[in-house]
């Protein structure tokens, strides 16, 4: 099946973006590009599959990132992805965390590109979808924009046509990944130039980005956005992105409508694993959804309300789905109070 352009997507994220959240911004918008958390080959070949690469149907369009640095193990899983239905593969070649440095991948990779060209290789020579590679512009000191243009250049060489640029420098050395996200600065204008040197190329642009004005700059330049932090902190950002960027006129769903959509869902899940609690990897709590949802109601009054409902450990032990409807309720009382108040 063929989806829409690679416009908007939401980034690979850490115990972040599994199949619920997945799920849950599929509600929000439908034709934006979802990526999984980071994948590593290892998982895949010495480790429970189905719990690593089970997703929604309604996932759709949805890539699988991979991390590793074996092209024979980076090809028999992105073997595995395209048997389970994913639509994209992707290359991790940006992470700079210290567990993937010791595995020799992720950020690492881009002091190697002749060996990220013969990854890129292996998996496409297994799978008919897209193989696709997201990276830095740069690592540690090296700050020079020829630096990142030559390693887009050997990887396309390869067949690689989509590049994800995470617009800052990878610091190896001395910087948590949490800090590599922030201190870094940002050189937008190294993916503008990527795409101008290679305009046979998709260039998407990722890093820092919050507003819809934003996203509008960085498409004059690049073929498409994908946001990370924003897009999970603030969700509800995603609304209008199927009107304003894939000519979808279907009506926005309000946050109402999202929850409402999401509660049949979260009943399933809840049910499905209380009668496989003997399947490993098991064991799903409706906080493990839920966590996804807080920042549904961003910007909103009473949105913390909203928030210290779903954190409420001991009606979180209540397991019932209800209690995003007590969250939503609470929420509206608290904004009809302070409305009230000031009236």
């Amino acid at each position: 099946m063929s989806y829409k352009s690679r416009k908007i997507s939401v980034a690979p994220m850490m115990d972040w973006t599994d199949r619920h959240c997945r799920q849950f911004h599929r509600q929000i918008t439908r034709h934006s590009w979802l990526y999984t958390e980071m994948v590593t080959t290892g998982a895949l070949l010495y480790g429970d599959v189905p719990r690593h690469l089970q997703f929604n149907d309604e996932e759709h369009p949805v890539a699988l990132q991979l991390g590793g640095s074996e092209p024979s193990d980076l090809a028999k899983s992105a073997k595995l992805g395209e048997q389970w239905g994913y639509d994209e593969i992707n290359l991790n070649c940006g992470c700079p965390s210290e567990r993937v440095q010791k595995g020799a991948f992720g950020a690492c990779l881009m002091s190697e590109p002749s060996l990220v060209a013969d990854c890129v290789k292996a998996m496409r020579d297994v799978v008919s979808i897209d193989v696709t590679v997201k990276h830095r512009i740069g690592i540690d000191d090296i700050q020079s924009y020829e630096f990142v243009r030559d390693f887009v250049g050997q990887i396309a060489d390869a067949g690689c046509n989509t590049f994800i640029v995470h617009a800052r420098n990878a610091i190896l050395k001395g910087l948590s990944p949490k800090e590599n996200r922030e201190i870094p600065p940002l050189k937008y204008e190294y993916a503008y130039q990527l795409k101008k040197d290679f305009p046979q190329l998709e260039i998407l642009i990722n890093g820092g980005i919050k507003t819809i004005e934003e996203i509008d700059l960085h498409l004059q330049h690049t073929d498409g956005v994908m946001l990370g932090r924003e897009a999970y902190h603030n969700p509800y950002l995603m609304a209008s992105f199927d009107q304003r960027y894939y000519d979808d006129q279907a009506p926005i769903k309000s946050r109402e409508e999202v929850i409402q959509l999401m509660l049949p869902y979260i009943s399933a899940q809840l049910a499905q694993h209380a009668a496989n609690k003997e399947v490993k990897g098991s064991g799903l709590k409706l906080n493990g959804i839920t966590r996804h949802m807080l920042g549904l109601m961003t910007g909103l009054p009473g949105a913390r309300v909203f928030r210290q409902t779903l954190s409420d450990s001991k009606k979180l032990a209540s397991g019932d789905p209800a209690l995003l409807l007590e969250a939503l309720k609470g929420m509206q009382d608290m904004a009809d109070y302070v409305e009230h108040k000031h009236a």
